[in-house]
């Protein structure tokens, strides 16, 4: 891919992620024209207008962006990690132990504002037990996949014996979480200084990731500790998805589509493929979220299902196009 169009394909996903912006401030049961959300944003006077914009929409807005770039870097690392390109950041229990976490919070009926805090700790514990169990210095891709994999079903029954078990009042409480929800979801300036972090870190990696991805011998062979690079990946995408799945909750599908759509765009190197991602990533779950505000306004779906509805025929598509081109 000439130097050319990469800059072309991310001057256009920034293009793409300003118009998302625009649709998701603008957008919802009670529709904002754009000439009143520019005025809003930079002389704010009182009014419904204003609280809408302030209070709802642009704090979910930035959950959003937040969330799908977190997903959409996480998926990056986890495929080039396990060399799957099917492997998506939950792949690894992440998610399983994180709703275990804050269903337990829910069930208990303590408050609210320990959800978030009580997820994270779920999540990395998962982590913990994963890297334990696949055995540390000794572990491979196959036996750390094989390990996500029992990690999560257990999780998943866990989850089960939980819903099970509560009250009706609960449930729906629980299932929001567990289909992922932006409604509730709050950001804070350490999550953006994490996807900042977590950003600069992977792309000053970019050269040892490329050779990652032909393997594990012509990585070493060129020069790349492959097992400390190994063990920043591991570590790095489980922090970035432990801090989304606090936002939102479990939503699925992006940060296994969004590489895939970038690396049929020609953004396989990763020094592109990883900036690309967080934007796409972003921008996808602004687009999503706004659907699931509007499709059956006044009520809301978890945008975790809208994902799911796109994710789907999407991969599939994609699926479809690498069997032709191979």
């Amino acid at each position: 891919m000439s130097p050319f169009r990469q800059y072309s394909l991310l001057s256009a996903l920034t293009a793409l992620l300003v118009i998302s912006i625009i649709i998701a401030l603008s957008s919802g049961s009670v529709s904002v024209p754009v000439s009143t959300l520019w005025q809003q944003l930079w002389q704010p006077t009182p009014g419904i207008e204003q609280q809408i914009l302030w209070e709802l929409r642009l704090p979910r807005a930035m959950a959003a962006f937040v969330t799908g770039g977190l997903l959409a870097l996480s998926g990056v690392i986890m495929q080039v990690l396990l060399r799957n390109p099917l492997a998506d950041p939950y792949i690894l229990g992440i998610s399983g132990g994180a709703a275990v976490g804050a269903l337990a919070v829910i069930l208990l009926g303590v408050a609210s504002v320990w959800i978030s805090q009580a997820a994270f700790a779920g999540a990395l514990l998962s982590v913990f037990v994963v890297f334990g169990l696949a055995g540390r210095q000794q572990w491979s891709a196959t036996r750390l996949l094989l390990t996500g994999v029992v990690v999560s079903a257990g999780w998943g029954a866990l989850i089960n014996v939980m819903l099970t078990t509560s009250t009706s009042n609960n449930v729906q409480s629980m299932l929001f979480w567990l289909m992922g929800d932006l409604s509730q979801s709050q950001t804070h300036g350490w999550h953006f200084v994490l996807l900042s972090g977590g950003l600069l870190l992977i792309l000053s990696q970019a050269q040892a990731l490329n050779a990652l991805a032909r393997g594990e011998l012509m990585a070493a062979a060129l020069g790349v500790n492959v097992t400390r690079l190994k063990l920043l990946l591991y570590f790095s995408a489980s922090i970035l998805t432990a801090t989304a799945v606090t936002v939102a909750g479990s939503v699925g599908f992006v940060g296994l589509v969004i590489p895939h759509m970038l690396r049929l765009l020609g953004a396989r190197d990763h020094r592109w493929l990883v900036p690309c991602s967080v934007v796409l990533g972003g921008s996808f779950l602004l687009l999503a979220d706004s659907l699931a505000r509007t499709i059956v306004a006044p009520q809301q779906l978890p945008v975790g299902v809208l994902t799911a509805m796109i994710g789907v025929p999407a991969f599939l598509f994609i699926l479809h196009q690498g069997a032709r081109s191979s």
